[in-house]
């Protein structure tokens, strides 16, 4: 668990909300160093610089390119996209031209509903992506994963959380890939923070020895959040990170608000990390992450 934890900086509803937007605070660390500087105030100085340097050393690895497996994956390429449709008023048919662009193999849906998997399937999403695990409803709920290959349903938390679900994609020339449409509870208020704890809980640790896995959805999480950290360190890769692009916000996608990273698509350190772009979608308040990976190759 990161210090922000241990410190007790995560107890309560604003303290999250305003670690998410720590980038800003690293941007303008250098101004109260500045001034304290000109103002020959030495201990000042000492202690705005002391704080700089922290804040640089926690964002600054989130726009370099992160490390990659010692051993170069051998197998298949896989595109994995993410997008939340914003209780089904995503514009389907921007989505669609956007999975035919990339060449999508998976997507992962977060709070689809069941009018908005009609108006996919209307726009095309099935010619591309036959394969789905499905759970939609109305507003927030829902969830989905779509697939180029074959897909075998492995369930969803037994909670009354979001759905996350989880299905085992079945690539050619790979081991069996498990992809979990995440999207851990939002931490909208004080009321809220213990549901947004355990529904990230939720999510299943990497397994590096084990089921091949890839977590892609909103998060409502941050590098700067301990529980989403604590969830890396059990063996995943960000891949927007990985690829220097860790610094691309996701929501809001409007510009309403000063933009934060949420949207992440989380892959097993065994792969590699190939490319990372993000892609406003009309009718969402989040963007699109889209990211290619190289897998390990199937043992023989």
């Amino acid at each position: 668990m990161g210090g922000g934890a241990r410190l007790g900086l995560e107890a309560g509803f604003l303290p999250v909300a305003l670690m998410a937007f720590t980038p800003y605070a690293a941007a303008t660390a250098c101004v109260p160093l500045a001034l304290a500087l000109l103002a020959r105030r030495w201990p000042a100085a000492l202690a705005a610089g002391a704080v700089a340097a922290a804040l640089a050393c926690c964002v600054l690895p989130r726009g370099l390119p992160g490390p990659q497996p010692q051993t170069a994956p051998t197998g298949p390429r896989l595109t994995a996209m993410t997008v939340n449709m914003y209780y089904g008023l995503a514009d389907p048919d921007a989505l669609v031209r956007l999975v035919r662009e990339y060449g999508v193999d998976v997507l992962s849906l977060q709070e689809l509903t069941p009018q908005s998997a009609d108006a996919l399937s209307r726009g095309g999403l099935r010619a591309a992506l036959p394969h789905e695990v499905a759970y939609t409803a109305s507003g927030p709920v829902g969830g989905a994963v779509y697939s180029a290959y074959p897909l075998t349903d492995r369930g969803r938390p037994p909670t009354e959380h979001f759905a996350m679900p989880r299905a085992e994609v079945d690539v050619a020339g790979a081991p069996p890939v498990e992809v979990v449409a995440a999207h851990p509870m939002p931490p909208v208020a004080s009321s809220a923070m213990e549901e947004w704890r355990a529904s990230l809980r939720e999510l299943p640790d990497a397994a590096p020895d084990g089921v091949l896995r890839i977590l892609a959805g909103d998060f409502n999480a941050t590098h700067d959040h301990a529980e989403f950290r604590a969830l890396l360190e059990t063996g995943y890769t960000d891949a927007a990170a990985a690829t220097g692009d860790g610094w691309d916000p996701t929501w809001p996608s409007d510009g309403s608000l000063p933009g934060t990273v949420l949207d992440h698509v989380l892959v097993d350190r065994r792969a590699a990390v190939e490319d990372t772009d993000v892609h406003t979608i009309p009718g969402s308040d989040h963007r699109a992450v889209v990211t290619t990976l190289t897998l390990p190759a199937a043992s023989r």
